[in-house]
């Protein structure tokens, strides 16, 4: 799921669905670098941006006009508590719905460090999901 805005509208930390496509079938990105130019004589301002991917941590340049209409993803940001890890794969219990999910994709800087008992934050952004960190 996503919603649309302006390009313009955005920021570094801001979330994108790229490559830009009438669609919102594009990667999920967090915006690291962010350049507008000033109109010019024969066009509007543009955006020059740089996205890396929320799940494989790839860089995706975009260059556009400031008013043009981009996808942004809605994130669902929840805590779980890790009952079992099988292999590449971890269960975790949802915290306020009690259901359980398979989850595969694990953030570099905690990858190793998934016990079991632990209380973590983990992201739905479109149809995947992914552990991002370690709860206190």
């Amino acid at each position: 799921m996503s919603k649309p805005a302006d390009l313009g509208s955005l920021k570094i930390g801001s979330y994108i669905l790229l490559p830009v496509s009438d669609q919102p079938d594009g990667e999920p990105c967090r915006i690291v670098e962010y350049d507008t130019s000033k109109p010019g004589k024969h066009g509007a301002a543009k955006a020059r941006i740089v996205g890396v991917g929320v799940f494989d941590d790839q860089k995706r340049p975009h260059v556009g006009p400031v008013s043009m209409q981009v996808h942004i993803p809605l994130i669902d940001k929840r805590t779980g508590q890790i009952i079992s890890i099988i292999g590449q794969t971890i269960q975790i219990m949802d915290s306020e719905t009690f259901e359980t999910i398979d989850v595969t994709l694990v953030d570099d800087e905690i990858n190793g460090k998934i016990e079991n008992g632990q209380n973590v934050e983990y992201w739905k952004v479109m149809t995947r999901t992914k552990i991002m960190r370690i709860k206190n």
